[in-house]
């Protein structure tokens, strides 16, 4: 059983001894080498560096056609107004900014949020930004469906440039990728990881290359580096501005992997790879793009395929079909991770994970959610059938999770970093002010796809919050109906229980009151074993437990011990490995000689339900196919009695 740090728990009837491993306190800093550098191209960048295949088309698209090109103006502010959206939202938002704020050394929005909550003075306040980081991680889940579908159909769709005639194989190709890619992902992604960097260190290569041989030959774009033309843009064309903003905010697509896989990496290699490779590279190939539209407007249908010569095309067709699919890997993977710390804090229900690297904890494999992701992106090609189409569905998902990211810094900025309410407001203000006009922007593609990610988006959240709620009425019924620890040690000497040789370990979400499997083992089979252990485990605010202080043991009775397991949200449960510690403080444990002891919950509506009669539906639908506890700690299954109990909410 998995249960939060509790505040008030009960004074130890013994000594208390805490011992095991886990993370130290102080994170190294991660070193900046070329390796580690080739593994940011490879994995962080992949999504916003495979952008240019389809954000500036998309945006130009807005205010002209191959009928009536957009005006010199017109290229110069979208222009402009993409080179500023990369230094604001990418550069100082997400790379000087949030990158800061890190949970010993992680990353991401749940890190965010657990930081946040941890800063917070009341429930209601901890409540509502756990709801802002569970909807910023749904949107997220959104854009890791969105992303393979259309990074793989915009690569694909060089065919059109290259191989006119084949154009009629680009979706068949597409869904065969995909499928091809989610297939896969149960072998691991450490071998194919390897090869992650230098194709993406190719990529940025090519693509800044291309750019440079297009601004050679039309040097006059540069002068859209100035801002004034995006605020000209902006003025001039007032709502058509606004709803071409909806296009642009497609080339900071991937952003916030910056921030979700800087555990991985560490800050210094992100932000050398984005300032001194990345930034660059993305910079000249739009800039390249929009001065080959200045002289070649009918380019518009693929200014990015039609950068390159017409020997390069089919060679860049590969590369760039290589490229969006390592995009797409490091989506996948990154919600994998996800995923896995909103298990381990309690929003969604236990799932089977896979390791599919015996020394690096972090490469996971989640069967169930890796094929949710791959039919979702599959049912996206087959629906939408052009990278154009999709592209409505995918700034939401973005632009959500960016205010989300912005609202929780506000709070951890003023309450971790003392930075003022003042600076704060004008800070992450701006950004919470140009995330929303962002977010507004794409609002307008709802008839278009953008229901999409909010469908998902809302879906997932309801999901979560039905599975927190009913977890947390199922502890209070049990916390309600539960005989005290205490209560039961005073009355065990008198009841003459039969003990029997052997170490018990009875599983409790509530390390203060006697598990029901106990009570059960009582009444039914009469007898205790001589060694009991009262295990909780707990999941928490921080991505890893502190060095030292994996278990907190209590001795209750003689050969009877209360053992409280923390675990971090980026860590996977092993119980047996985790108790073996034990025998360093002089407690006998054999993982292959204790029987574990779990109750196997019926739950039922009671006469007076707390819960809707569809949430309820839908939560017990939910905790039928949750993994049992047992499988998710690595209990072997030989080793396990379930006694059921019955609990009414």
């Amino acid at each position: 059983m998995t249960d939060r740090p509790a505040d008030n728990a009960a004074a130890p009837s013994g000594p208390t001894r805490e011992v095991g491993t886990g993370a130290d306190v102080v994170t190294t800093p991660h070193p900046v080498g070329a390796a580690a550098l080739l593994g940011v191209l490879g994995v962080v960048y992949g999504d916003i560096g495979t952008s240019p295949l389809y954000a500036l088309q998309s945006s130009v698209s807005i205010v002209g056609s191959l009928a009536h090109p957009a005006s010199r103006l017109d290229l110069f502010g979208i222009e402009s107004l993409i080179f500023w959206a990369l230094m604001l939202v990418v550069t100082i938002k997400y790379v000087i900014l949030v990158m800061r704020a890190d949970h010993d050394g992680e990353g991401g929005i749940v890190a965010l949020m657990s930081l946040a909550q941890k800063v917070c003075r009341t429930d209601r306040l901890r409540w509502f930004f756990g709801l802002v980081g569970i909807a910023g991680a749904c949107l997220f889940f959104g854009d890791g469906i969105i992303t393979p579908a259309i990074s793989v159909l915009s690569a694909v769709e060089g065919i059109n440039v290259s191989i006119p005639s084949a154009s009629h194989v680009i979706i068949p190709a597409a869904i065969i990728i995909l499928f091809g890619l989610f297939s896969v992902q149960g072998f691991g992604t450490g071998a194919i990881g390897r090869a992650f960097g230098p194709i993406m260190l190719i990529w940025f290569l090519s693509i800044a290359v291309l750019g440079i041989r297009s601004i050679v030959l039309h040097p006059s774009i540069l002068w859209a580096l100035s801002p004034h033309y995006a605020a000209l843009f902006i003025f001039s064309h007032g709502w058509l501005a606004f709803v071409a903003l909806g296009s642009v905010v497609l080339s900071v697509t991937g952003a916030e992997a910056l921030y979700a896989d800087m555990g991985h990496f560490g800050r210094a290699p992100i932000r050398l790879a984005w300032l001194f490779f990345v930034l660059p590279a993305l910079s000249l190939n739009y800039l390249g793009q929009g001065a080959l539209l200045l002289s070649h407007p009918g380019a518009l249908a693929n200014p990015f395929y039609s950068l390159a010569p017409g020997w390069a095309q089919i060679p860049l067709l590969i590369l760039a079909t290589f490229a969006t699919v390592i995009a797409s890997q490091a989506g996948i993977s990154g919600g994998f991770s996800l995923c896995r710390q909103l298990i381990q804090l309690g929003y969604l229900p236990r799932m089977r994970i896979t390791h599919t690297n015996a020394e690096e904890e972090a490469q996971i494999y989640l069967p169930v959610f890796n094929w949710m992701l791959g039919i979702g992106s599959l049912l996206l090609v087959v629906s939408f059938r052009s990278s154009a189409a999709l592209a409505a569905a995918y700034g939401i998902a973005v632009t959500g999770t960016f205010m989300c990211t912005a609202l929780l810094a506000m709070v951890v900025f003023q309450r971790v970093y003392n930075w003022s309410p003042a600076l704060v407001g004008a800070v992450f203000g701006f950004f919470f002010l140009l995330d929303s006009t962002f977010f507004s922007s794409n609002m307008l593609k709802i008839p278009q796809g953008g229901w999409v990610p909010l469908a998902i988006g809302v879906s997932a959240t309801i999901l979560m919050t039905t599975w927190q709620r009913g977890r947390n009425l199922i502890r209070a019924r049990q916390q309600a109906d539960a005989l005290p620890v205490a209560s039961f040690l005073a009355r065990l000497p008198q009841s003459r229980t039969l003990r029997v040789p052997g170490m018990a370990v009875f599983l409790t979400a509530n390390p203060n009151q006697v598990p029901t499997c106990l009570l059960h083992n009582l009444k039914h089979n009469k007898v205790l074993h001589d060694h009991v252990l009262l295990v909780t485990v707990q999941t928490l605010d921080q991505p890893e437990a502190p060095r030292g202080h994996r278990l907190m043991v209590q001795e209750l009775a003689p050969n009877i011990h209360r053992v409280i397991v923390r675990y971090g949200f980026m860590e996977m449960p092993n119980l047996p490995r985790a108790l073996e510690e034990l025998n360093a403080i002089g407690i006998d444990f054999d993982a292959i000689q204790a029987s574990y002891f779990v109750s196997r919950e019926l739950v039922v509506r009671s006469t007076v339900p707390k819960m809707s009669l569809w949430r309820m539906w839908l939560f017990l639908i939910m905790a039928r196919n949750a993994v049992p506890s047992t499988e998710f700690f690595r209990i072997p299954p030989d080793r396990v009695v379930e006694l059921g109990v019955r609990i009414a909410i």
